[in-house]
């Protein structure tokens, strides 16, 4: 690399870094950033001389500038040395002398890092990383993260430092309400948290559910001879723990727990890019010290990335079964954890406007738990002026018969049409359907192509004359499809109702329309389905055309299958059944566990108060949801009322 190359890359890390630190706007995946820094950081070690005074190598993060006050930590909060595996772990463990000492080892989650002061035992502010001298004062918003203590037993003046997360469904939520609210999404958890945290309006920080893990401690007075037992004692504290923190007696066992913890990537309910790596002795942690940026006790062994940059080359339509089209982006293939990646969702065409994405774009695409790619991220400072707009289809991809264009989605409404007809019958014959063994996605194809089946009914008139002739098919094994075929046809109403494939009615919502309407589920309108619980406008306008349109074919239905109506016993019912619950205030044991206890016995957990609540349970530090429920004079019950519901419900 020459100097003139080094200065540009080195003008180009500074660039994102800006965008990703001051912005929360990223223009660069991790990968990519990470490998500018080491280009970067090779360059400097071979030529000391050269390296520039505002090189990221010799900082933590850019100067923060926001609307937050600013507060001085009391101790430096550091940045990490980055090693990518087993070579680069040994070269770090042999620069600080520690190939035979003991290493603590946690996950390395992928938030926004967070500073907490206590004193006497209060919390008494928290502040955002910023350029680890000084962060953002988001002490505000800290109070509205349940699960960080605002007082603890321990009296000393102590900085906890930790990772602000949002969980994966937790994230997944809060994008689908911001698509409904035409707001930008967040490009990735980490970005959800980081925005989060740095809401002017506490309720906002408050409704985001955020959580917080402890990594380890700033300025504290402490006599500990480990970090594992400085760890110990935060936790005992009434801080959360991750279940995957390990002491390993080697590197080793290190490469070990890495592997381990790897394969838990997707798993995790919260993303992590890697596991953290820490000498456990702390005396020698003090005695190695820091270099201009990292400390050199401890590194963070990163994840092969899942997220990386590539280009978007075009767009195919693809047919549903219920008619919409679906862009799909061609991608610029790219490697992603061993897997080649060539095409990504890009969910409608409202989407794509919002988005701004076009042909050419520079994107960034993530694997959503290993099997479905999306793009998170549009460059659109990299643009080159050779992109071209996504054009809304008007004609069918399949059968170019004209499309109804409803904004959001876009429907092909020819009922002949073979992609839509294929895979309808895929549908309506797969598992959680009619679940007709045997008649797979490729015998439904071969059937379809030769003929055989024109409509889904036409399933329930194939004859043993039909399979003769079709290559593969034997006496036994058509005998035992068409027994297959004629069994299905005893089915619960609320499986026919999901094998039809309306739109935004899944087996939940079909199990609901079975128990509230029975076989006449098909005959009533928009109000009656809004009312029912659960059901939205969007369902209920989905359901009533659908219903409109088909009443006599799914009547048809009816004389051609045996369906009984579902049954719900007192077994399914639970204790709790159709009884609402909010849970708030710290209690004795996490609330997920109770929440989890509830559902099982047939009740509902919900997030806020209303009317219509049966009961709240809380504990110590209750707030605004105990006030509401005494002012809306719902019942409350403290834990050993709750035990005593139980009990006396059994």
């Amino acid at each position: 690399m020459t100097k003139e190359q080094y200065l540009e890359k080195l003008s180009l890390v500074n660039e994102y870094a800006r965008a990703y630190y001051e912005k929360d706007e990223p223009l660069a995946s991790d990968e990519e950033y990470d490998k500018l820094i080491r280009e970067l950081r090779s360059f400097e070690a071979e030529n000391p001389n050269l390296k520039a005074s505002n090189s990221p190598t010799q900082q933590i993060a850019p100067t923060i500038q926001s609307e937050f006050k600013k507060l001085q930590h009391l101790s430096k909060m550091w940045s990490m040395e980055d090693i990518f595996d087993e070579a680069e772990l040994r070269a770090w463990a042999k620069r600080a002398k520690a190939e035979n000492e003991a290493f603590f080892i946690e996950p390395k989650f992928d938030g926004a890092s967070l500073n907490l002061l206590y004193e006497n035992g209060k919390l008494i502010s928290g502040a955002t990383r910023g350029d680890g001298q000084i962060g953002e004062d988001i002490s505000l918003n800290v109070l509205e993260i349940e699960n960080i203590p605002k007082a603890i037993s321990y009296q000393g003046k102590i900085e906890i430092r930790g990772e602000v997360v949002i969980l994966k469904e937790d994230f997944e939520r809060l994008n689908e309400q911001r698509a409904l609210n035409k707001e930008n999404l967040f490009a990735n958890p980490r970005n959800a948290a980081s925005g989060s945290l740095r809401q002017l309006d506490t309720s906002i920080t408050r409704q985001r559910k955020l959580k917080f893990y402890p990594w380890g401690v700033g300025y504290n007075e402490l006599k500990f001879n480990k970090h594992s037992e400085i760890m110990s004692f935060i936790r005992e504290l009434g801080f959360l723990k991750d279940d995957f923190v390990r002491l390993c007696k080697d590197l080793a066992e290190v490469m070990s727990a890495y592997k381990e913890l790897l394969a838990l990537r997707d798993k995790k309910p919260m993303m992590m890019d890697g596991m953290v790596v820490r000498i456990d002795n702390l005396a020698l942690c003090k005695e190695l010290g820091y270099t201009v940026k990292f400390p050199k006790f401890m590194a963070a062994f990163k994840f092969p990335a899942l997220e990386k940059t590539t280009r978007l080359l075009g767009v195919s339509l693809q047919v549903g079964r219920s008619g919409a089209i679906t862009p799909v982006a061609m991608l610029e293939s790219v490697n992603l954890d061993g897997v080649m990646v060539k095409s990504a969702s890009l969910h409608n065409f409202d989407e794509i406007a919002r988005l701004d994405i076009r042909i050419n774009d520079f994107v960034s695409v993530i694997r959503s738990g290993d099997v479905i790619p999306k793009i998170t991220n549009v460059f659109k400072d990299r643009r080159t002026g050779l992109e071209s707009l996504i054009t809304r289809p008007s004609l069918c991809p399949v059968c170019e018969s004209k499309l109804l264009d409803e904004g959001a989605l876009i429907r092909c409404q020819n009922l002949d049409c073979k992609a839509r007809l294929v895979n309808s019958i895929i549908y309506f014959v797969s598992k959680k359907c009619l679940n007709i063994e045997g008649l797979g996605e490729s015998i439904t194809e071969l059937l379809f192509k030769e003929g055989k089946i024109t409509s889904i009914e036409s399933i329930f008139h194939l004859k043993f004359s039909d399979f003769e002739k079709l290559e593969g098919f034997k006496e036994k094994k058509i005998n035992k499809l068409l027994k297959a075929i004629e069994d299905a046809k005893n089915c619960e109403l609320s499986r026919f109702i999901t094998a039809l494939g309306i739109e935004h009615i899944g087996e939940v919502a079909a199990k609901k329309l079975a128990l509230s309407f029975g076989f006449a589920w098909h005959e009533k309108g928009f109000e009656e389905y809004k009312n029912l619980e659960g059901f939205g406008e969007q369902m209920a306008l989905s359901l009533s055309e659908f219903s409109k349109v088909n009443k006599q074919r799914i009547d048809e239905f009816y004389k051609l299958l045996n369906l009984s109506l579902d049954k719900l016993d007192s077994s399914e019912k639970g204790l709790l059944f159709d009884k609402s619950f909010v849970i708030t205030g710290s209690l004795s044991r996490p609330r997920e566990e109770f929440k989890k206890l509830i559902e099982s016995l047939g009740g509902k957990v919900l997030s806020s108060v209303s009317k219509k609540t049966d009961f709240v349970l809380f504990g110590s530090e209750a707030g605004s949801k105990l006030q509401k429920a005494k002012e809306l004079g719902v019942k409350l019950l403290d834990e050993a009322q709750f035990e005593a519901l139980l009990k006396e419900l059994k």
